[in-house]
């Protein structure tokens, strides 16, 4: 879906010699209410069905935020539980199509990303990143935990530094901290030369062989077929806890402040 007036939130995509690119746009640090997250599960999934598309780029407007996980402002407006575990479903739609997708998902951070936006960023196969890619958990601060993006963060980071970034949601970790724990492939100084290096391997992977991509792809998830029962269990405990008079509390706060 893409919406003409740039200062709304959208999320498009363009396919064009075998890259399939999708990007997303909000206005609030590229924040992801249920729209968008609903909008960028089905355009993956639409990417890696479609036979013309050999590699996949998830990338986000600006230079400032990739991503700054929920949109707070929606999370203010569920009222039960069902809502709430609707909501962050969104999150595991988006990470199954990823991972479910036969093809390579290169994720492009080019700033900040926060919460469940570094769920997308370690569901992708690789990352490239700017140096200004810094990144922390904050939910713990807001009432609830990362609960849904927990398998894939603990895939990619291991079980102890996944404890260091959720018991530190105040705490903004380097792109440099990112690289030396396997969230980010690689990080670059400018974002000129990220896009130089972007270009180099998206030549490579849609020259790839799909059998092989294909089958590599699953290999990498090998012990994670019951990510998505998982995600939903844990959408649950997220739907219930943002409930809690601590984050509603915590998040009114935040939006009178905005």
């Amino acid at each position: 879906m893409e919406l003409k007036n740039a200062m709304k939130p959208y999320v498009k995509s363009k396919i064009l010699n075998g890259l399939g690119e999708i990007e997303f746009y909000h206005p609030k640090s590229n924040s992801l209410p249920a729209l968008l997250l609903n909008n960028l599960s089905e355009e993956i999934i639409k990417l890696g069905e479609e036979p013309s598309v050999k590699c996949i780029v998830l990338k986000s407007s600006g230079k400032k935020t990739f991503c700054a996980g929920a949109s707070f402002d929606e999370l203010l407006l569920i009222n039960n539980e069902n809502q709430g575990k609707d909501f962050f479903m969104g999150f595991a739609k988006v990470i199954a199509a990823i991972k479910n997708a036969p093809k390579i998902v290169v994720s492009v951070v080019q700033g900040k990303v926060v919460g469940g936006g570094l769920g997308l960023v370690c569901a992708s196969d690789y990352v490239l990143a700017h140096k200004s890619a810094d990144l922390k958990l904050s939910e713990l601060s807001i009432g609830i935990g990362p609960f849904v993006i927990a398998p894939v963060l603990q895939r990619k980071l291991g079980l102890a530094n996944f404890i260091n970034l959720s018991l530190n949601p105040k705490q903004w970790k380097s792109a440099t901290w990112g690289l030396d724990k396997g969230i980010y492939s690689e990080i670059f100084s400018s974002h000129e030369v990220l896009n130089i290096r972007l270009t180099e391997l998206v030549k490579d992977y849609v020259n790839y062989s799909p059998e092989a991509v294909q089958e590599i792809k699953f290999m990498f998830w090998d012990g994670f077929h019951e990510l998505e029962k998982d995600m939903e269990k844990r959408a649950a405990q997220s739907g219930r806890l943002v409930l809690s008079d601590y984050t509603v509390e915590v998040l009114k706060k935040i939006k009178f402040k905005e």
